[in-house]
């Protein structure tokens, strides 16, 4: 498989990772490594997972022993920190909330958990979601990849500012007003906020 594996689309990747042209390994080590890279500047993510890799050599693992896979088996997904992730701290963007780690994933984590998405880690908001441009986090802001001098929206700014800058190829968020798809837009990636229920 040529080029960046972070360049390329989360379809693009799940096709790959099932025909296995790469691993879901080499897929989280190389969007671990740009977090490494890029994030300092852009203010993405306020925790990345500490068994990213371990999580993408089960999956590799599974698919070795020919176990039917979910569609998102081996891509890593970025979470933004409002929803819970078990054993990584949620905090909301908040200092607050410093110290609380939840025991179990939101129901949207576990989703895409069970259809095999490697959590990579928590993105940064608005804290408590109250904001649209992701300045007022206790983390500080998350600047807009093509222009940091710009804001990327909010409050969900850390996930589509993970996506558009190819430190993660997929993100949830959440939008009660605009939360996805405002930045989504202001970062020139998609954001779909789903019907209820």
């Amino acid at each position: 498989m040529s080029g960046s594996l972070a360049a390329r689309d989360a379809v693009d990747l799940a096709r790959a990772l099932e025909a296995r042209e790469v691993s879901a390994v080499e897929v989280a080590r190389e969007h671990l490594a740009r977090i490494e890279r890029l994030d300092s500047g852009l203010g993405a993510f306020v925790a990345v997972a500490r068994d990213t890799e371990q999580q993408a050599a089960r999956i590799d693992h599974r698919r070795g022993r020919g176990e039917r896979l979910g569609p998102l088996a081996g891509i890593p997904l970025a979470v933004k920190d409002n929803l819970a992730v078990r054993g990584i701290e949620m905090t909301c963007g908040s200092r607050i909330l410093r110290g609380f780690v939840p025991h179990q994933d939101a129901a949207a984590v576990a989703r895409a958990r069970s259809a095999g998405a490697v959590v990579i880690g928590k993105t940064n908001l608005d804290e408590f979601g109250m904001g649209s441009s992701t300045e007022r986090s206790a983390f500080g802001p998350t600047r807009n990849p093509w222009d940091p001098r710009r804001v990327p929206g909010g409050s969900s700014g850390g996930s589509a500012v993970a996506v558009a800058a190819g430190l993660a190829p997929l993100a949830l968020g959440s939008d009660t007003g605009g939360s996805v798809r405002q930045p989504a837009a202001l970062c020139g990636v998609v954001g779909l906020k789903p019907t209820w229920g």
